[in-house]
């Protein structure tokens, strides 16, 4: 009853997405029956610290990553802290819980040369679904925009005259993300091919080959067959792109504020993490920058 009273308010007030409010879910429902087990007495009321960090520790034990446990750690200090504003517990258990340590990882990313060469020279075959793919790849690496921004994108979303696209974020956040010649083009060939091939039965920017909206999954299959083409690393998801856009902005000079805006964090600190470069970026810099490279 609490989960589903936190859950409502999450949706209500909040404007987070389902998919969120499926991960607070299952994070909340797991503690609950771990608890539950510990003792059958034991309510969210009574729940102390040393219960969390036996969870913390069982978790690990599962061979969850400090990450994941971080992630489930943070949906229960976000309910105990709707609990306690309701006054429905005294004490916060979570207050006195710290979680495991993380390693800090370098988001992956594809080099400039190899998205190149999947733009510019790889054969998505022929007909719509071809064009439509190609066109999903261009798009993120254009933009930037993540997973569930892309498909959530109508028609309407897209400004061929101003060149801009209006996206609605996280907590429906929107912000606008210019774009140039390049995309401009593509995007014109793309909505050409969808209109005359298909029938309208959404106002969805991508769709299926129904003629419906596309799917999270189907997008997140088509590019990982895609950037195979061009790459062998493990990780080939929409985020990947997204790494792929921020780095390669920031490796050609654009302004960390900027690409902040144009990726949609709340937080400096959250683009800050592709500051890092390439060794042949480096290696550029070095040879242009010293007198005896």
């Amino acid at each position: 009853m609490l989960i589903n009273s936190f859950l409502n308010y999450l949706r209500q007030e909040r404007a987070y997405s389902e998919c969120t409010v499926i991960a607070y879910r299952t994070d909340l429902v797991g503690f609950e029956s771990y608890f539950s087990e510990v003792d059958e007495a034991l309510g969210w009321e009574s729940v102390d610290a040393d219960i969390v960090r036996r969870w913390v520790v069982s978790l690990m034990d599962r061979g969850y990553t400090p990450s994941s446990v971080n992630r489930k750690l943070s949906s229960l200090r976000s309910f105990y802290k709707y609990l306690l504003r309701r006054r429905i517990v005294e004490v916060d258990p979570m207050l006195k819980v710290k979680g495991p340590k993380r390693e800090k990882s370098l988001p992956c990313f594809v080099k400039e040369a190899d998205m190149d060469r999947l733009l510019d020279e790889t054969d998505f075959g022929e007909g719509f679904a071809a064009c439509r793919d190609k066109m999903v790849v261009e798009m993120f690496y254009a933009t930037g925009i993540r997973l569930a921004e892309l498909v959530g994108m109508d028609d309407r979303d897209v400004d061929f005259f101003s060149r801009r696209i209006k996206v609605t974020g996280k907590r429906n956040k929107q912000r606008m993300i210019p774009f140039g010649d390049e995309l401009y083009r593509s995007l014109q060939a793309y909505v050409d091919m969808r209109d005359r091939c298909l029938p309208r039965l959404s106002e969805a920017l991508f769709v299926n080959e129904q003629g419906r909206r596309i799917s999270r999954k189907k997008v997140s299959n088509l590019v990982r067959r895609s950037l195979s083409k061009v790459v062998s690393m493990k990780k080939r998801s929409p985020h990947v792109l997204r790494h792929t856009f921020a780095t390669s902005m920031l490796n050609n000079q654009a302004e960390l504020s900027v690409v902040k805006e144009l990726l949609g964090h709340e937080s400096l600190t959250t683009t800050e993490v592709y500051t890092h470069t390439t060794f042949e970026e480096l290696k550029k810099v070095y040879k242009q920058a010293h007198p005896r490279a």
